[in-house]
């Protein structure tokens, strides 16, 4: 029998199988807004097989957009465009889906990565002040980011909550807060982009503080039979920045608090990172998590074989696996892995008849 395809809870949510599709930002919304494209792309990606679909980072406030033209989910008009796009995407699919819920801080305000990605200034269009643990910016050349204050920080605890609040009423299943690559909960893990002196600064207990008030909020504002889980960076591969052990300490705090995953990637902080790309090159840090938490743990990052998965989780390296680009390229990655590992996923009724011979209990429709 494959590991990868046997059934799993993250919280109260039952997934039929290990793999996750991993939010992936498409920069095709406008105003906050998903639209069409939206539609086609989580259509086909809740009919993939997987065990569950993150939608993209979705910001909590418009600053906290990556680029103009990334999702949201801090007003009315946000929330109806995604819940048109969701009623779509479950007429025909049954897929739990969730949301990652974001905010960009010193990272935003950014162009399309086709467009070039480089940051936007506030006094061009398109672009907005940022905002960020300490007045540093990602990039020298990039403008320098206002550092939050009080006020600031409770709207944003605020922000986050609010967007829970729109999360539940959507009926998405679950929520994950993005810790990882570089944006603003991240920004307040690293030393390298934290030099506050106040209670949020200095230590590894100050620095862990605001992304654990948000989650506090998050997990009071969300349905208690519904999972919070958080992405992660578990390294900043840059010498003095944040690193695994404090990752294992960051993740066994969320556990305490009621965390039910965590999602394990890493970078993204640094532009002087320095990484040793290579298949599995992450998943060391996922199996350091896993030994701080009893909670199941996600591996990501260079994960394209069937084989390949299937050993990460038949070890006991992570429980689940996420899946990215390979998804884009590949979007029946899972059925194409159910065939190789002798197992099953469910599909749609309408693609029955394209079973291949060879493996006759590939399907399922129900």
């Amino acid at each position: 029998m494959s590991k990868l395809f046997e059934p799993i809870k993250i919280g109260g949510l039952s997934l039929a199988n290990r793999i996750v599709i991993a939010p992936m930002c498409q920069y095709s919304a406008e105003d906050g807004r998903m639209t069409d494209w939206h539609v086609m792309h989580l259509g086909q990606l809740a009919a993939s097989g997987a065990g569950v679909v993150i939608i993209e980072a979705t910001a909590v406030s418009p600053e906290g957009r990556i680029s103009y033209a990334d999702v949201g989910l801090y007003d009315g008009a946000n929330e109806k465009a995604m819940a048109d796009v969701l009623a779509s995407v479950r007429r025909w699919s049954d897929t739990p889906i969730m949301v990652q819920l974001a905010h960009a801080g010193r990272k935003a305000s950014v162009a399309k990565p086709w467009d070039g990605g480089a940051q936007i200034p506030a006094s061009e269009p398109n672009g907005w002040q940022t905002v960020a643990p300490s007045a540093l910016p990602f990039n020298p050349k990039n403008p320098a980011p206002l550092a939050l204050d009080a006020d600031g920080l409770a709207r944003l605890r605020n922000a986050f909550a609010d967007s829970a609040r729109r999360a539940a009423r959507l009926g998405i299943d679950g929520i994950e807060l993005h810790g990882a690559h570089g944006y603003l909960l991240h920004q307040f893990l690293s030393p390298l982009s934290n030099h506050r002196t106040d209670q949020y600064g200095g230590s590894l207990a100050n620095r862990m503080r605001f992304p654990l008030e948000v989650f506090d909020t998050v997990r009071a504002a969300f349905p208690a039979d519904r999972p919070v889980t958080i992405r992660v960076s578990g390294t900043d591969w840059v010498e003095g920045g944040w690193n695994g052990e404090e990752t294992a300490i960051f993740a066994a705090e969320l556990e305490k608090r009621g965390c039910d995953a965590i999602h394990v990637s890493s970078a993204g902080l640094d532009p002087g990172q320095q990484i040793p790309i290579g298949p599995n090159y992450q998943v060391p840090l996922a199996r350091q998590v896993g030994q701080a938490v009893s909670i199941p743990v996600i591996a990501v990052g260079l994960i394209t074989e069937p084989q390949q998965a299937e050993a990460i989780v038949a070890t006991g390296d992570a429980d689940l696996v996420a899946l990215a680009r390979a998804v884009l390229y590949d979007p029946r990655w899972p059925w194409h892995a159910a065939a190789a590992l002798g197992a099953q996923v469910k599909c749609a009724p309408q693609y029955l008849r394209c079973q291949p011979r060879l493996y006759k209990d590939l399907f399922s429709n129900g």
